[in-house]
């Protein structure tokens, strides 16, 4: 008996624990739930009937769209195209390797201004690729689509590259000496192992090209209906000194984005849950 209870205190016991822990409520509370809390704050000054009108405003509604729908087709880019990219990186060898391993980190530390104007040039229709399509590219969602790819690539790669480097190649050839083909091998085998940290990463790039604006307002044109993000309406009203209406569209945006990280937090639970038992 006294053995469990010595167990349970050693468990609890850590050196600087009580410190740590206050410190770690204090970073969160200041740097994360205060200035949260000022946007509802903000967004209290408002009647309910003048909140309603600023969020279903048909303006605010189709960068709703822009914006939501834009983020989830570059999520789910990246993780076709992260995905294969780390298996890349972690299974190969070949020249120039760490070269190419550390460009994936280059979206990080480009600020992401240079990166809209790089693309815009790029991809307008007398620039360097855009001259050779028939269709815009620039100035359209599709525009917006490869910015968010840019930005969200190396959440999925960092997030898969990790947990590929510690499934061993024996493991494949095993499932290969049991009779299973490739394809059996990656769905039975490598893709469980995979997909706790394919979904952290989707929801990575997901929650952070929900917010992009820096890379996305010289590509999408910001033509009102159609390719306006909502991040771009919350600084327009912010430049007009109507703190009320840019704040109720950000709570709009926040509480939208929890749902949807909740959501695949869920997921992503349930699929190790699942997994492992």
């Amino acid at each position: 008996m006294s053995s469990v209870t010595l167990t349970k205190k050693s468990r609890r016991i850590i050196p600087g624990f009580y410190l740590s822990l206050g410190y770690t409520m204090l970073y969160v509370s200041l740097l994360m739930l205060l200035p949260l809390s000022m946007i509802f704050f903000h967004t209290m000054s408002l009647s309910w009937t003048a909140f309603f009108d600023i969020i279903t405003d048909p303006r605010a509604v189709a960068s709703y769209k822009v914006s939501f729908s834009t983020a989830l087709i570059a999520g789910l880019l990246n993780v076709l195209f992260g995905t294969i990219i780390a298996w890349v990186l972690v299974r190969y060898q070949f020249p120039f390797k760490r070269i190419i391993d550390g460009l994936v980190d280059l979206p990080f530390a480009l600020p992401t201004a240079v990166a809209g104007i790089a693309l815009t040039s790029l991809y307008a229709p007398n620039g360097w690729i855009g001259q050779f399509f028939d269709f815009k590219i620039a100035f359209t969602p599709l525009g917006i689509i490869i910015a968010l790819t840019f930005i969200g690539l190396p959440f999925v790669v960092r997030t898969v590259q990790p947990v590929l480097q510690n499934i061993s190649a024996e493991i494949e050839e095993a499932s290969a000496s049991l009779g299973a083909n490739r394809l059996q091998t990656f769905r039975k085998v490598i893709l469980p192992e995979l997909l706790p940290a394919i979904l952290t990463g989707f929801s990575l790039a997901f929650a952070r090209a929900l917010g992009e604006y820096g890379s996305v307002v010289f590509i999408a044109g910001n033509m009102p209906m159609k390719t306006e993000i909502t991040p771009l309406i919350i600084m327009t009203k912010l430049e007009q000194y109507d703190y009320a209406g840019a704040t109720a569209i950000a709570v709009v945006m926040l509480v939208t984005s929890f749902i949807l990280l909740l959501t695949i937090n869920v997921i992503q639970w349930l699929a190790n849950r699942r997994f492992v038992h």
